[in-house]
């Protein structure tokens, strides 16, 4: 087993691995003590994630924890550059900030939650998690995906117990419905099976050569997806950051407080919102404001 350290001052602005964790980002990472991450009431704390990543094509464990004002982990790789890439812990989030509106309501979701971070997933696991999200609790979804591990990913020995890698695309491409279903997942199961078929027969999903909106439409050649599930994808994966994934708390939001950006369709108001909160880097502001109004931030503005 591997260990070391991240000095998170030498990063030159805040970070928080709870709140970057579990703001509905990703759900290819869960705690190992168990905890719902349908239970957003306390941040910041010291718990243990795990996540699994594949280097040279072998899969690893990784395990990292914020301690003391360091990122602390253990995995059976050397997990600094993994991380460093996969918690986007050298973005410069002084100047994404500086490129929001000022606002009352931004203001204090970058306030709230300071040091949050885009995730950066693997593009594979990115799309059948979010695939599998639609309607769905965050439980629920964390749930399926390691029902797929289990069911369908390499095995790997870590610390004394056999965890399991993310599938491969020809792995899930393998699967059954029958089998699919078996995991709860209900009429997602061919959406994920022809997805993975689809990525094993040379469907692009990494679409980072394409402007985003193209890259959006492309993304929605995969079963099961459609433009919010691919803003999802290009945001939390493939470092779209202008990309604003309209769902529902996204919509509400637009609503109360950015009604003039409602045209109506998903491409128009997509493009209002994305200049309303900033262009380039909308889609972080859009997830400080989606993981602070979540969490019942906002009630108290205008009083």
């Amino acid at each position: 087993m591997e260990q070391g350290v991240i000095d998170l001052s030498a990063l030159g602005s805040g970070f928080d691995l709870q709140s970057t964790l579990e703001s509905g980002q990703s759900y290819l990472w869960w705690r190992e003590d168990g905890e719902d991450f349908d239970d957003t009431t306390q941040y910041g704390g010291e718990a243990w994630y795990l996540t699994t990543a594949r280097v040279d094509g072998d899969p690893a464990v990784i395990r990292v924890r914020q301690h003391e004002g360091r990122l602390e982990w253990e995995a059976t790789v050397d997990a600094k550059p993994i991380l460093f890439r996969r918690l986007r812990l050298d973005d410069d989030l002084g100047s994404i900030r500086a490129t929001a509106p000022d606002d009352e309501v931004i203001e204090q979701a970058y306030d709230t939650y300071w040091g949050m971070r885009l995730v950066n997933d693997p593009p594979f696991g990115s799309l059948i998690s979010f695939i599998c999200s639609a309607q769905m609790r965050v439980s629920r979804i964390h749930g399926m995906q390691q029902s797929l591990r289990e069911a369908f990913g390499t095995p790997v020995e870590f610390d004394g117990s056999t965890y399991h890698a993310y599938p491969t695309p020809e792995q899930l491409a393998e699967a059954t419905e029958t089998q699919l279903r078996d995991l709860s997942l209900g009429y997602r199961a061919p959406y994920v099976q022809r997805s993975a078929e689809l990525v094993t027969e040379g469907t692009p999903i990494d679409v980072r050569d394409l402007p985003y909106e193209e890259a959006r439409e492309a993304l929605t050649e995969f079963v099961g997806v459609g433009d919010k599930v691919a803003d999802c994808i290009l945001l939390f994966s493939l470092g779209y950051n202008e990309a604003v994934p309209l769902d529902t708390w996204i919509r509400q939001t637009i609503e109360e407080y950015y009604p003039d950006c409602e045209r109506g369709n998903y491409t128009e108001t997509s493009r209002a919102i994305r200049e309303r909160l900033g262009g380039e880097h909308a889609g972080y502001t859009q997830t400080y404001l989606f993981h602070f109004l979540r969490n019942g931030g906002g009630d108290d503005l205008g009083e």
